[in-house]
């Protein structure tokens, strides 16, 4: 399934009408956060394609704008601690990152662990169903360890680290981690998951086990 992944900043190639011929096979976005609404809504009515995504520490819980506002993207499914099957495809997300200030989409690496193991119920019926816990793991902030920085709110999540290495989707997509130099690691090996930044965007192919099987 060819999937987009956004995050974190607004690129003029996807926020113009040319992301139809750049992108024409797209089945599937996923925004890792940080993105407005309204650049969120345009991706999804130019590409006619559904979109998840988690929320980012720079998010608002709500986005005014032309007399509206919007707690949501339309069209988009938000992952916080949800567990979803799309076209045979298991995917779940982790909002925000660790706290650092007073706000919204902020937790203490506690409160992190709170939020994982929210997921755990529906990974192990997952397994028990399909055979497999997880396909796709979103979040905004990365995993210890893996394309972390040093200050708090770059700093990675303990509890992220430790689901991959229990659950072991196939990608752990995560934003949140600005790539402004060539030399910066956006795509790291860790057992059977391929942990990818996804800053700006990038476009990933899983293959869909037991495509063949009845949703």
């Amino acid at each position: 399934m060819r999937t987009l992944v956004i995050s974190d900043v607004i690129t003029p190639l996807l926020y113009s009408p040319q992301i139809k011929d750049r992108f024409p096979s797209v089945n599937l976005i996923i925004s890792c956060g940080d993105l407005p609404f309204y650049y969120l809504e345009y991706i999804i009515s130019l590409l006619c394609t559904p979109l998840f995504f988690v929320r980012g520490n720079h998010d608002p819980e709500i986005e005014h704008g032309e007399g509206m506002s919007w707690t949501s993207p339309g069209g988009g499914q938000d992952l916080h601690r949800k567990v979803v099957r799309y076209k045979g495809l298991l995917l779940a997300g982790v909002e925000g990152c660790l706290r650092y200030r007073e706000g919204p989409f902020q937790y203490t690496q506690s409160e992190m662990w709170l939020n994982v193991s929210a997921l755990i119920p529906h990974l192990l019926w997952n397994r028990l169903r399909y055979g497999r816990y997880l396909d796709i793991f979103v979040t905004h902030a990365p995993p210890r360890g893996i394309h972390e920085m040093d200050d708090l709110p770059h700093q990675g999540v303990d509890a992220f680290r430790w689901f991959i290495q229990k659950f072991q989707p196939r990608y752990h997509l995560h934003g949140h981690i600005h790539v402004l130099k060539p030399n910066i690691i956006t795509q790291t090996q860790i057992m059977t998951t391929m942990v990818i930044n996804a800053y700006g965007f990038c476009e990933i192919t899983p293959d869909i086990p037991g495509r063949e099987q009845k949703k």
